[in-house]
This record gives structure tokens, C-alpha cells and sequence, in this order.
């Protein structure tokens, strides 16, 4: 079953966070997943966010993103992600 991963993000440091940004895709083309969107404007239609920036991937499947996700490579990259960025990241499955 497809999984999608949301991340919002609130940037904290933004040098740290554009050299993960730098390096991001290197790691992500390696697996399986699709960019679907990444948006440093997103527009909040209900409610209240002080998150800046909107990333929206999917995944065949949850091992495939949890292999991305916990993947030496990509641990490596996310320290300055982590350092850049107060961020929120959901796992959403998709329908079947």
C-alpha cells in the first residue's frame, strides 16, 4: 500500500538546513520514493501553522520509506536537517 510522508518544517538555523537541502536528493534518488511537492510558501487555508515549509513524498510501501528513512545515508544528511529545522514528520497511508 503507497504511504505518503508529510514533513513541516519551522527553520532554525537555515545554513545547516541548505546543506541537507544540498545533499537531499543525492540520497532520496537512491530509493524508492517521489518527490511530490516541497513548498516554502504554503498557504494555511483553517487554523494556525509557524511552519515554513511543506515537503509531500510517497512510497510503495511503508518498509520502502522506513528503509530511506533509517538508511545510514540519509541518518547521515538529517543531522543537519535535525540542526536547520524544528520539524514535524507524519506517515499517512494511502488508500486501498
Amino acid at each position: 500500500m503507497t504511504v505518503y510522508a508529510i514533513a513541516q518544517l519551522r527553520f532554525t538555523d537555515r545554513a545547516a538546513y541548505d546543506r541537507y537541502q544540498a545533499r537531499f536528493m543525492e540520497v532520496f534518488v537512491r530509493f524508492n520514493g517521489t518527490l511530490l511537492a516541497a513548498d516554502e510558501s504554503p498557504q494555511v487555508l483553517e487554523g494556525e501553522s509557524d511552519r515554513q515549509k511543506v515537503v509531500l513524498m510517497s512510497f510503495p510501501d511503508e518498509a520502502q520509506f522506513r528503509s530511506w528513512a533509517e538508511s545510514a545515508e540519509y541518518q547521515e544528511i538529517s543531522r543537519d536537517r535535525r540542526a536547520g529545522a524544528d520539524t514535524v514528520v507524519m506517515l499517512i497511508k494511502g488508500l486501498t
